[in-house]
């Protein structure tokens, strides 16, 4: 392993990733920016990560997403 000190998912568990953003976005606001029915048909944490872990593509668009609020996040602190 090397390490990737610039690399801003580097050490962040996708568990991690899902409970940001349901706290960010909230279930109807992750279904909205990423069209997958875990977060649009019964939400939960549980249900995302199962299916999370066996789609790569829907995880790459979530960890996608997870970089852009980071960087809203951002954006909005700095401009306070």
């Amino acid at each position: 392993m090397t390490a990737q000190p610039h690399n801003p998912l580097h050490g962040v568990t996708l568990e991690a990733i899902v409970v940001a953003l349901h706290a960010y976005y909230g279930w109807d606001g992750l279904a909205q920016r990423v069209a997958i029915r875990c977060f649009a048909l019964d939400p939960s944490v549980a249900s995302s990560l199962k299916f999370l872990r066996k789609t790569p593509w829907a995880r790459e668009k979530v960890e996608s997403l997870y970089l852009f609020m980071l960087r809203e996040q951002k954006r909005s602190n700095s401009s306070h």
